[in-house]
């Protein structure tokens, strides 16, 4: 879970990416409970919030041929030294390090087998207010074609410890968390996606694990307002129990029940 989104390495900001903000409104708030708060209609950008506190952005999609999707920050002390690190270690810059406003610098990235992902350098905005509450982020996830690859990347761009987990059922899963920090800090996984999966044309991305206090009541939910569900509720031993969606839009994440609930 996130203990933590103020350690390097750790997630420190989600945001999605639609097509249509009205629409992507209408449904995060019809499953979570979430209010909408604008950054200025200048901006086109504008905070999910639950409670007054922050738990994700959301804003139009901005880059040439982007598809929907959620885009995890991890933190960074340097975002144009982590720049730098991601393009040695065969990643590419989407987006090159740049100031938001004082907010805190941010940049985009592709890894090496094709997810994208973003830093934060934070300036006056930390990240997140709300992490591992129901209706608020509580873990990330990488599906990857090329777990190897991907491990060693990240390990190399960011300051993380990276330890297998074993899951049975023939699949390759790892999990990761800020360097140092204990396996308590664990803040997400990478999961090595199945021959069958990349033959059916599944790639690498990154997804967000929003908590629940019911992940099959949350599930119905999000599928009675537009959302396709790609993995039903199904017990994750050791972690609780989840299901994962793609919202009206395309956009894909998960939902979990904790086991510590």
């Amino acid at each position: 879970m996130l203990t933590s989104t103020h350690l390097p390495g750790a997630p420190a900001w989600l945001d999605l990416g639609t097509p249509d903000i009205d629409g992507a409104i209408s449904f995060y708030s019809a499953v979570f409970g979430w209010e909408y708060a604008s950054a200025g209609p200048a901006v086109g950008y504008g905070f999910f919030r639950l409670g007054g506190r922050t738990v994700a952005g959301v804003g139009p999609l901005t880059e040439e041929g982007a598809g929907p999707a959620w885009t995890v920050y991890f933190r960074t002390a340097d975002a144009d030294a982590t720049a730098k690190a991601v393009e040695r270690a065969g990643g590419t810059v989407r987006m090159p390090p740049g100031d938001v406003f004082t907010a805190g610098r941010a940049a985009g990235f592709t890894d090496p087998t094709g997810a994208e992902f973003a830093v934060w350098q934070a300036g006056d905005v930390q990240g997140l207010d709300l992490v591992n509450a129901p209706g608020s982020a509580g873990l990330v996830e990488l599906y990857t074609t090329d777990l190897a690859a991907a491990r060693a990347f990240y390990c190399s761009v960011l300051p993380w410890d990276i330890r297998d987990l074993p899951v049975g059922d023939g699949l390759q899963y790892a999990v990761a968390g800020p360097a140092g920090a204990g396996p308590d800090a664990v803040h997400g996984g990478l999961m090595q996606l199945p021959e069958e999966h990349r033959a059916a044309g599944a790639r690498s991305e990154w997804h967000p694990y929003f908590e629940t206090d019911d992940c099959d009541t949350t599930l119905a939910a999000a599928a009675d307002h537009g959302a396709t569900v790609v993995i039903g509720a199904m017990d994750a031993p050791g972690s609780g129990r989840m299901g994962m969606v793609l919202d009206p839009f395309g956009a894909p994440f998960a939902v979990l029940t904790s086991s510590r609930r």
